[in-house]
């Protein structure tokens, strides 16, 4: 019997709100993790007595699972707990940038930008460039998540929409995306020289370069926005309707003269400090420049973006209240960068259980030897001959191995000698292999707590609805996630079916 299409809404709407009720009827998001780090010591011990193994592809050490349930682990757990909280990466990141952020925002700048944007964006176009800015800012490594995700939350709430909807709209393009981008950045750099390093195994002269995905996810950044709007628009905002939370909202009123005064010196400041940047990496020898390591990827301003991301806040937010008046001294500079800090007090505390919890998993081997004997299975089908069926297979693969392994190059660097290698000698091109683990590592980003940046973006959720958890968010990015799967893995399908190469001299197949 066929379904009336007006009940499938129903269905999955009550299906992703028995989601969110689960989610958020676990304890605390920070006890969470704390449980979840004595889970896997606990199954540590369990795996160790059980003697499962796994070897390498690459280096063909068999790797076993560490026992953190004994006295060497015991120590140390003891001895690099706070190694592990200050070596969190999403954490010194997040508190620098946002510490600029923060005094753009006290100094009234983000406000006013804010309006700025309202009034002159038609209301239509405020979902796709959102998606499509989280998409790009890719480029720029995590800049999206630290400054494109709390920014469209707080567009949304001024333009009298859920906050939450801009948020997830935003978390989608630059998470759910993450591979997608029409420009080249350092993931492209990093991936290039695994999958390289994994060919040179057959064919010592092979070279894959940073362009090798290029046309590829150039495509697949419009899919990634259209289906971010669409997912956006017909399933997430109607679920969270209208925001009943106590969050104050920024007025839509016309800006003043102080404030448009403002505007422009803060645009000054923008301008002085790209050109800085400019001058610095545009000459090959220029002061921002790596002599050791050449290329703008390497650059001192790609690899110190995140200072960089901070003065673009602290500068024209700094210029900004001085000349429309809303900074009056260094300590109103000063309270404004507290105040930030304080509204990360939570995100803080998160974090330090979330980094225990994933340095134990680490640790324990846990995820690597389920990624290879996931692999093994893969190869146990016997796929090699149907290309269509193998490229999907690696996406799923790839897609339910980002659950465990948050990292790109980490499980490209135990995925990529096992299937490059295999799979060349079959004719597939090492170029076409990366696309196609590139999919599959993008879409489930959004759904998994194991993800770095995941503590953040429930941070800036919490803003609004205080006591939403880790239900709140996967219920809401679920969706995103099934779609960006489902329409990104046909992509794949037609591009093969048309035989198009996925980069610069990078085809599908190499003997066919």
């Amino acid at each position: 019997m066929q379904t009336e299409p007006s009940s499938s809404p129903g269905r999955l709407q009550r299906w992703l709100g028995w989601i969110e009720r689960w989610g958020n009827a676990l304890p605390h998001p920070a006890t969470l993790f704390a449980l979840l780090a004595v889970v896997v010591v606990l199954a540590s011990w369990v795996f160790h007595r059980l003697g499962i193994s796994a070897v390498h592809p690459g280096s063909g050490e068999v790797i076993t699972p560490v026992n953190l349930l004994s006295v060497a682990g015991f120590q140390r757990m003891v001895l690099e707990a706070v190694r592990n909280f200050l070596a969190f990466p999403p954490l010194g990141i997040s508190l620098t940038a946002l510490l600029g952020i923060g005094l753009a925002e006290h100094s009234g700048l983000m406000s006013a930008v804010l309006r700025l944007i309202v009034w002159w964006t038609p209301a239509r176009w405020i979902t796709p460039v959102v998606v499509f800015a989280g998409v790009t800012s890719n480029a720029g490594s995590e800049v999206g998540y630290v400054v494109l995700t709390p920014l469209a939350a707080a567009l949304y709430h001024a333009l009298g929409r859920h906050p939450l909807v801009g948020l997830a709209a935003a978390f989608a393009g630059v998470s759910g995306g993450y591979s997608a981008n029409v420009l080249i950045g350092s993931v492209d750099v990093l991936l290039a020289g695994l999958t390289q390093a994994a060919a040179q195994l057959v064919d010592p002269s092979y070279r894959v370069t940073a362009l090798a995905n290029w046309y590829f996810m150039a495509a697949s950044s419009v899919l990634v926005t259209l289906v971010g709007t669409w997912v956006t628009e017909k399933i997430v905002a109607p679920r969270l309707g209208e925001y009943r939370g106590v969050a104050p909202r920024e007025e839509l009123k016309p800006l003043t003269t102080c404030e448009r005064r403002g505007l422009w010196a803060a645009g000054g400041s923008v301008a002085v400090l790209i050109a800085f940047v400019l001058a610095g990496v545009l000459p090959a020898e220029g002061y921002l420049m790596n002599p050791q390591k050449p290329g703008f990827v390497h650059s001192v301003f790609m690899e110190g973006l995140v200072t960089f991301i901070f003065l673009f806040g602290l500068v024209p937010g700094l210029v900004y209240g001085v000349v429309a008046g809303t900074l009056k001294n260094d300590h109103d500079v000063v309270a404004g960068m507290i105040r930030t800090m304080q509204s990360m007090a939570s995100f803080v505390v998160l974090t330090f259980f979330a980094a225990q919890f994933i340095a134990y998993f680490n640790w324990t081997h846990l995820g690597l030897i389920t990624a290879v004997r996931g692999a093994e299975l893969i190869q146990s089908l016997k796929l090699q001959e149907l290309p269509v069926l193998l490229m999907v297979a690696l996406v799923v693969f790839a897609a339910g191995v980002n659950l465990l392994i948050s990292s790109a190059s980490a499980k490209w660097a135990l995925l990529a000698p096992i299937f490059v290698p295999m799979l060349l000698l079959l004719g597939y091109s090492p170029e076409l292999v990366q696309g196609a683990f590139r999919v599959g590592d993008s879409v489930t980003n959004i759904i998994t707590p194991l993800m770095g940046y995941f503590p953040l973006i429930l941070t800036f959720v919490q803003r609004y609805e205080a006591r939403a958890g880790l239900g709140t968010l996967i219920a809401t990015m679920l969706p995103y996630s099934v779609a960006l799967l489902v329409a990104w893995a046909t992509l794949l399908v037609v591009w093969l079916a048309l035989g198009l190469p996925v980069g610069p001299g990078a085809p599908l197949y190499l003997m066919r």
